[in-house]
């Protein structure tokens, strides 16, 4: 993950010229491929049949997910004029580094495997 943070989408540059229309429809895609089957979904799937009440539930989530993922955006967004991508990039690819190299030392050490 570390490595491919360090990749520079394409169309970095152009993003500008894209439609709002295109934008959300690729983010609506994106997101929901990536949250398939991850905790929360699974949470609303245990919800809705607890209450049998789907749309409530459905709307809770979303409304939840949105209060949650908003902030970051506007953050990202905001961050992204100050800082050049380049090294957003680049910070998110350390970030990534270290948090790796923290889950294989601790693995190790869990199994008493020694250096």
């Amino acid at each position: 993950m570390a490595a491919w943070a360090l990749v520079p989408d394409k169309d970095d540059e152009s993003a500008g010229s894209r439609s709002a229309h295109g934008v959300f429809l690729t983010t609506l895609v994106a997101f929901f491929l990536v949250e398939i089957g991850d905790k929360t979904q699974i949470a609303t799937t245990l919800l809705a049949a607890r209450f049998q009440n789907i749309a409530l539930v459905a709307a809770g989530t979303t409304l939840g997910m949105m209060a949650a993922n908003v902030p970051a955006v506007f953050l990202g967004e905001a961050a992204t004029r100050i800082v050049p991508l380049r090294y957003v990039r680049v910070a998110a690819a350390l970030v990534f580094a270290v948090i790796g190299a923290w889950v294989l030392a601790a693995a190790f050490l869990k199994t008493g495997f020694s250096f």
